[in-house]
């Protein structure tokens, strides 16, 4: 008996030593994640994530702080942060808020297709789609092929964005680093205008009932918050409120370099968080790490912190 015991361990150890590493995938799983906002379910969708380097893009900050801050969370200024969109199931109507980056950003975004498919809502089955703001990464997902992707939605986007970038008139009106956004625009917008599933308004406006376009120019000048309420429940979808939480939160006068009007954009942040922490409403950000779901809190000292969603295994809290 002892005999054939060590026989076949000399031979499993054998086959071990003989076998080939098994590959190391990067795959992640499919990025969504569901919770419920009264009786109506959000899905944060993924649509990538992209590197950046925050020490190049940020401004009102010193090259030492910026790097302290991203320290304290364990991280540099070469940041990798998410591109968040955010499903909204009515129960009667599929409205997708953000469309992630499309093709514009190569392999840092454009999965937003693939991750909608795994969460159960194939590009058909979307009705609306809410667009925060006309930037690459927010709409750059609109069109595919130069076709739209989402053949059986209306978009909706604030009428000031569609006429500040769709106007090349004035790219001279921004820093040279945005005035790719201009041919960007025209790419990712053009063939939903041609399909006639384009619709704007001039926020604030009600959506839809229980969906409201807030103002939040500043980062680009047809900037809108979209306040969500259902069931005495609400969430806000602030687009691009935050680009460096770590930075951000405690720092709300730091600017970054996309803002269009640099002043404005900090003047609406600051009002944004402080009205955010006042009504402890649920937030939807788009680059705050997946699924950019949580609340927002008074920080002890100064400044504002982020409280994340607590994990549920089910699509609910």
């Amino acid at each position: 008996m002892k005999t054939a015991i060590f026989f076949f361990a000399t031979l499993l150890m054998a086959n071990m030593a003989m076998a080939k590493p098994l590959p190391i995938s990067q795959q992640q799983a499919p990025g969504y994640y569901r919770m419920m906002l009264g009786d109506w379910q959000i899905t944060a969708v993924s649509d990538g994530t992209v590197k950046i380097h925050l020490d190049k893009l940020l401004t009102n900050i010193s090259t030492e702080k910026l790097i302290t801050q991203m320290a304290k969370e364990v991280m540099t200024p070469l940041a990798e942060t998410s591109i968040n969109t955010f499903i909204i199931n009515t129960g009667q109507q599929i409205i997708l808020v953000d469309t992630g980056a499309g093709a514009l950003m190569g392999d840092a975004g454009g999965h937003l297709v693939t991750n909608l498919r795994e969460a159960g809502f194939p590009p058909e089955s979307i009705d609306m789609v809410l667009l925060t703001h006309i930037h690459g990464d927010h709409s750059g997902g609109v069109q595919s092929k130069g076709l739209p992707a989402f053949p059986n939605a209306t978009v909706y986007v604030d009428q000031n964005d569609v006429d500040w970038w769709l106007n090349p008139a004035n790219s001279s009106k921004v820093e040279e680093s945005q005035r790719h956004t201009f041919a960007e625009s025209e790419l990712s917008m053009r063939p939903v205008i041609a399909a006639g599933k384009l619709k704007t308004f001039h926020a604030p406006t009600e959506i839809v009932p229980g969906i409201t376009a807030l103002p939040a120019a500043g980062h680009t000048p047809g900037s809108v918050i979209y306040r969500v309420s259902n069931n005495g429940e609400n969430m806000i979808f602030w687009g691009d409120i935050i680009h460096a939480k770590a930075v951000q939160m405690p720092e709300p006068t730091v600017a970054i370099h996309f803002d269009v009007d640099q002043k404005k954009a900090i003047a609406t942040r600051e009002k944004v968080l402080e009205d955010a922490a006042k009504s402890g409403d649920w937030v939807a950000a788009a680059h705050i790490a997946f699924p950019g779901i949580g609340h927002i809190k008074k920080a002890e000292n100064r400044g504002y912190r982020w409280v994340p969603v607590n994990y549920s295994a089910k699509a609910t809290r």
